[in-house]
């Protein structure tokens, strides 16, 4: 499978897309399974978010920036965790944290770059598309107001590390539909 976007100059280095990555049925099944989850309302930094979340293998802890053992990521994530694994080149152990996000109409992320705990960040998207943002995360920099805007579809899978991961910062436009969202982390090595 061969990444759309990970040698394109208009893209950051770092940064792979593959369209497609899922097929519908897959996709189906995952959100079956993802309905069945509890999802809680996502508090960040004291404001509550209009997205819902379910985090398993590890949880960071916005108010004191500390990351701890959470609860086993489900038997029904392996298959997906198996294939981003052999697609990165990864051993799926290597996957230490797995965050399930449902992002109702009218919702957004905000700029922001992934917690330092985690290193290479992976994104499935379900059930509707969305528009993924990048620009660089140093206000200095030249460019800085450059925004990168991506059409990312459902069934899809984007990748960021290395530079992306550090240097740039992203976010999501506001949903006109519901979405849920997978993201796999793995950690850095000093944690």
């Amino acid at each position: 499978m061969s990444s759309l976007f990970s040698l394109d100059p208009l893209y950051p280095s770092g940064f792979s897309y593959y369209p497609d990555f899922i097929s519908i049925e897959e996709e189906e099944n995952l959100i079956r399974e993802v309905s069945r989850l509890k999802l809680h309302t996502l508090i960040f930094r004291g404001y509550e978010a209009k997205r819902k979340v379910a985090s398993y293998g590890y949880d960071y802890h916005f108010d004191n920036r500390s990351i701890s053992k959470g609860d086993p990521i489900p038997e029904f994530f392996y298959p997906l965790i198996n294939k981003a694994a052999d697609m990165l080149k990864i051993r799926a152990e290597e996957i230490a944290e797995l965050l399930v996000t449902e992002y109702p109409s009218g919702s957004v992320i905000n700029w922001h770059r992934d917690a330092p705990p985690f290193d290479i960040i992976v994104g499935i998207s379900l059930l509707s598309d969305c528009n993924f943002k990048l620009r660089p995360y140093d206000k200095t920099k030249q460019g800085r107001g450059s925004v990168i805007t991506i059409p990312v579809k459902r069934c899809s899978l984007y990748v960021m590390e290395g530079v992306v991961r550090d240097e740039w910062e992203h976010s999501i436009a506001e949903m006109k539909q519901t979405r849920y969202s997978i993201t796999l982390r793995t950690l850095r090595n000093k944690f």
